[in-house]
């Protein structure tokens, strides 16, 4: 992987991990985390892991940010106010 490409992608990533540690929402805040696992494979397949980038896309953000997602609309984690 050249500097280029490092530093094109890395640009994003930084950016979409601030996005989940910062963002006040907690669903935008898993969704940037899927971003940041998605690009994470992108590293992988750059660097010739490629059975690693597909673990990476399929276990985690596939199937574990799935099932944060799920759990976080479940519990409802909203600042609504009830309207009287």
């Amino acid at each position: 992987m050249d500097l280029i490409t490092f530093l094109v992608l890395a640009a994003p990533l930084v950016v979409f991990a601030a996005l989940v540690i910062f963002h006040p929402s907690p669903v935008y805040s898993a969704l940037s985390l899927v971003i940041v696992m998605s690009l994470l494979a992108i590293y992988f397949f750059f660097l010739d892991a490629h059975l690693l980038g597909w673990f990476q896309i399929i276990v985690y953000s596939g199937a574990v940010m799935v099932l944060f997602l799920f759990v976080i609309m479940l519990i409802n984690l909203q600042n609504d106010q009830p309207e009287h």
